[in-house]
């Protein structure tokens, strides 16, 4: 392909004459046309330093020094071969100071004797390298060099780049430097003209020239690169908003199913519980049914902290939904929790309401029934997991539903759910509290309901870091509260990618806790067990017929035993800081006072202990996600699971870059109305439109 017929959609490929072992990996790690090529922005930018005297090195910075060689050694290195086994050396140069008497030493490991030889038939040499120290001498490790009669070294700058799939800062600087100047010039400006000017952002495409160092020396600057980079942040940030405004415009749009109970069903369901529904969740119901009756799809947020009573409003939702002679289904992340939800609400439901489970291990004539329930309208409320938005799925009527701890599902997966049923509502639960920051970037499209306060009566719970030293003490204190009638959680992580030897990991604590503890009733729970185990485990442990349950995390979520008032959490260092609150949730749900004990087996780096240290001194779930983003960053903040929702921004950072997102949601506000912001949500590509119906 001619080089003059290239735009940023063509492949890197096309910057090469024949097939590259370079452009493959690059392929291998998503990086594919020039657009991607130039997105591959560099870790650091250094201004080289000119000429200066030794006595100016600094240890850890660029140093450009000129002297006269005063000696030169060369010591064969016998554990390396150069090209035809040839052998290579490690050399040293004695340098002095033309400017002053300082000495420094120059040093080269692996290289052919030839360089030795070069070196010592000139006097001077002219070198640029990063300074460190070896035996109290300053020194540069294989520097860059230019002898008497040769092209000086590269003067400006010089510019770092990521390692990709084992392409180093130099191979990939030589790729970009492969793209023709006047893709640079073309790179298309993507702000609207009024943010540009309100501004006064230089281009995009100078953003870009900046940054990769596209310009002439005389013309870069740390002040032009800093300000490319804040320009591309800001760009970042403003693109989230347009996509949310576009998923709210695309919601505006819909017709929705009107849901219109009237007073006498409302007040019958808000009292299907034995107990008085909190302030918080009286207004969340409220907000829903003014959701149901809006003529809109519902996509509501119900988000609050570990034990709030989410649930509590889902089920009255979906109670409401049914009154008015529609299906809702309930989505959960695992099959032990949709479990429980399928136990509990056959006791809290109307047996007038027909309650279906579908779940992986569900059997294949179980399966076939319950689909047909589904299709006829015989179920009124599936609950499942995963299998429920697979394609075999049919409702008769879908008007809602309710995705739990939803950032464990992708956003496609929600999608194939709700689009089950025209016009239906959807419900969306977290007990992983949203920092408000990452709410506006990647939830700002959804309405949210915040839970804060807990039902009356819940006692909460204590948390204690557990070291090695004071582990007979735990112990002990086990022994005290399961003899006194309460019962334990024992949490053991995920280790090892090899589901076989997480349950070993599990079957060994299993062993350990059983020496410990002879006399107890003792029984393991794991993602490998198959759903009529579980269920049997289950309903032991709610019925106190289990003194201590070992279990994997599968119990993070949503797993509810009044009567159970410990959870040990071995190895919490490999847990998420949400993750752990979410855990220790599970215990201190009733009359009695809950107790969480991190244990941990080995000792701690100092940033480690930091962490167990924010969850043991702090109850609240908002402070422990925004120290969770911090920490983890905000596509790490719920883990792996959450495909389609982790940022796609390559630049911006929610914590460090506060201001910059702050400044692109008062400008959004501003100017959400204007044509040219309309105009770009008008040209999002297909796939955002796609996710715009979420």
């Amino acid at each position: 392909m001619s080089t003059n017929s290239l735009n940023l959609k063509s492949p890197i490929s096309s910057l090469y004459k024949k097939p590259s072992t370079t452009v493959e990996k690059l392929t291998n790690a998503n990086i594919i046309t020039l657009e991607d090529l130039i997105w591959v922005l560099p870790r650091k930018t250094i201004r080289l330093p000119a000429v200066s005297s030794f006595k100016n090195a600094q240890v850890d910075e660029y140093f450009r020094g000129n002297g006269k060689v005063v000696g030169i050694q060369a010591r064969p290195n016998f554990k390396a071969k150069g090209k035809g086994k040839a052998m290579l050396y490690n050399i040293t140069a004695t340098v002095q100071d033309s400017i002053s008497s300082g000495i420094i030493s120059l040093k080269w490991f692996n290289s052919y004797s030839s360089i030795q030889k070069k070196i010592a038939a000139c006097e001077s040499i002219d070198f640029l390298g990063v300074v460190s120290v070896f035996n109290d001498q300053l020194q540069i490790a294989n520097p860059e060099f230019s002898l008497a009669g040769e092209a000086s070294i590269q003067e400006g700058f010089r510019i770092q780049y990521p390692t990709i799939s084992t392409i180093t800062s130099t191979n990939i600087k030589k790729v970009i430097d492969k793209v023709p100047q006047y893709i640079w010039d073309s790179i298309p400006e993507v702000l609207p003209q009024e943010i540009v000017i309100k501004n006064s952002f230089i281009s995009r495409a100078d953003a870009f020239k900046y940054i990769h160092g596209k310009v002439e020396i005389t013309q870069w600057s740390e002040e032009h690169f800093e300000l490319a980079i804040k320009r591309l942040k800001y760009e970042e940030f403003f693109l989230d908003q347009v996509k949310v405004s576009l998923r709210k415009k695309s919601r505006s749009t819909q017709e929705g199913i009107i849901i219109s109970p009237n007073s006498s069903k409302v007040d019958e369901l808000l009292n299907i519980y034995p107990y008085p529904l909190t302030e918080d969740q009286l207004n969340s119901v409220n907000d829903i049914i003014n959701d149901f009756k809006s003529g809109k799809p519902m996509m509501r947020l119900v988000q609050g902290d570990v034990g709030c009573g989410k649930t509590t409003v889902a089920v009255i939702a979906a109670a409401l939904a049914i009154s008015e002679n529609y299906q809702a289904a309930l989505m959960c992340p695992t099959e032990a929790l949709a479990l429980q939800h399928y136990s509990g609400l056959l006791k809290v439901l109307p047996s007038s309401i027909k309650i279906g489970l579908l779940l992986g291990s569900t059997s294949a004539k179980n399966k076939i029934s319950v689909l047909g329930d589904l299709k006829s309208g015989v179920i009124d409320l599936v609950i499942g997991t995963h299998s429920l938005f697979q394609d075999g799925v049919e409702f008769k009527n879908l008007g809602l539903s309710i995705i739990d701890e939803q950032h464990k599902f992708g956003v496609e997966q929600r999608l194939k759910l709700v689009s089950k049923g025209s016009g239906s509502h959807c419900l969306i639960m977290s007990a992983t509290p949203i920092p408000r920051s990452l709410s506006l970037t990647q939830y700002g499209d959804l309405d949210i309901s915040i839970i804060k306060t807990m039902p009356s009566g819940r006692k909460g719970s204590q948390t204690r870091i557990v070291t090695p030293e004071t582990f007979p003490k735990f112990l002990s204190f086990l022994k005290t509260r399961v003899e006194m009638g309460e019962q334990a959680y024992i949490l053991v992580p995920a280790i090892n990618e090899s589901p076989d030897q997480n349950i070993r990991d599990l079957n060994n604590t299993f062993e350990k806790f059983k020496q410990f503890f002879p006399s107890f009733r003792i029984k393991e729970l794991h993602g490998q067990m198959k759903a009529d185990d579980k269920a049997q485990t289950f309903e032991q442990f709610g019925n106190h017929e289990i003194d201590i349950l070992i279990a994997t995390s599968v119990i993070e979520v949503g797993i509810n035993v009044i009567n159970s008032t410990i959870m040990a959490i071995l190895n919490p260092e490999r847990f998420g800081l949400s993750s752990l609150h979410q855990m220790r949730g599970r215990v201190g749900r009733g009359e009695k006072p809950g107790f969480c004990f991190l244990v941990t087996e080995r000792s701690l780096s100092a940033e480690s202990m930091h962490r167990l240290q924010v969850i043991e001194n702090n109850t609240d779930g908002f402070n422990i996600a925004e120290e969770d983003l911090k920490i983890r960053g905000e596509g790490d903040l719920f883990g792996q699971e959450q495909s389609g929702v982790i940022t796609q921004r390559k630049l911006a950072n929610i914590i460090i870059d506060q201001d910059i997102f702050y400044h692109v949601i008062k400008d959004f506000k501003e100017l959400e109305s204007t044509s040219e912001v309309q105009d770009m949500t008008n040209t999002l590509s297909s796939d955002e439109k796609i996710l715009s119906t979420i």
